[in-house]
């Protein structure tokens, strides 16, 4: 798959331990693993449905570093990129760096402080399925000033933008503003090209909990991939229900890591 600048391309989780993360997402997604790339890359491990790239697993090197998923955005050039999210006022965690022959990846946060990655591809592209059950479909950044996050995203990737109401309260963690929808420049703005977003947290969220993104999977059965989450040690963040564009629910693995879920 080819990505377009701004577009997710790619996901990965840090977690203490990579072999109850496989058999955590092995059996909710049916995921298969790869062997792992070699100490000098971490032992990062990718994660596949059907025998392609869907996500990546891998361990952290310092315990005092958070248990999260982190979505990537494609960009043609990453220290480019980087520049840009420092002059939109973000700022860069991990400056561009290659990736073996993989690529060349980035950390960055937005002026709120949430972080993402930048991917440049080089023989990895990114994702090899999408929007299937097991495979990711959707992210969204989660912020408390929408007036000073909107102009970022749509200065470091010039997304078009539309807002629209979702429906659900989302557990109440969303604010009465709209949802904003970005789609890739040059793309009609709307539903149908839309790769990502940006809620506001509703006052119900506490205050220590900082800017983030949230992405998703898609589940053939949500309520059922929630139980299964129970299961498997994990747990349900916010209950299973409906909204505009389908069933969700948020759920945190069995080591700590925060994602959603998504049945059309």
């Amino acid at each position: 798959m080819e990505f377009a600048e701004g577009v997710p391309c790619w996901v990965d989780a840090m977690l203490p331990d990579v072999e109850g993360g496989k058999r955590f997402y092995g059996e909710l997604f049916g995921w298969t693993f790869d062997e792992g790339a070699g100490a000098e890359y971490g032992h990062y491990t990718q994660a596949l449905l059907d025998g392609e790239p869907v996500a990546a697993l891998a361990a952290k090197p310092d315990g005092r570093m958070p248990t999260t998923w982190t979505v990537y955005l494609a960009t043609p050039d990453a220290a480019t990129a980087a520049a840009r999210v420092t002059a939109a006022g973000g700022q860069v965690i991990t400056e561009p760096v290659p990736v073996g022959p993989f690529g060349t990846m980035g950390l960055v946060t937005d002026p709120e402080g949430a972080v993402f990655g930048l991917w440049q591809a080089g023989s990895h592209h990114g994702f090899g399925r999408l929007r299937e059950p097991g495979a990711y479909c959707w992210t969204e950044v989660y912020v408390r000033d929408k007036s000073a996050v909107d102009p970022f995203y749509e200065s470091v990737f010039a997304y078009g933008v539309d807002d629209v109401e979702v429906g659900g309260d989302v557990g109440g963690e969303v604010g009465s503003e709209e949802f904003r929808i970005w789609s890739p420049e040059g793309a009609e703005a709307g539903p149908g090209t839309a790769v990502g977003g940006r809620a506001v947290m509703s006052g119900a969220v506490p205050a220590e909990m900082p800017a983030h993104f949230l992405s998703y999977f898609s589940v053939a059965d949500c309520d059922a991939t929630a139980a299964a989450a129970r299961r498997l040690g994990g747990r349900v963040r916010t209950e299973p229900f409906d909204m505009r564009y389908g069933r969700v629910a948020v759920l945190v693995d069995n080591q700590g890591a925060t994602f959603g879920i998504l049945q059309d």
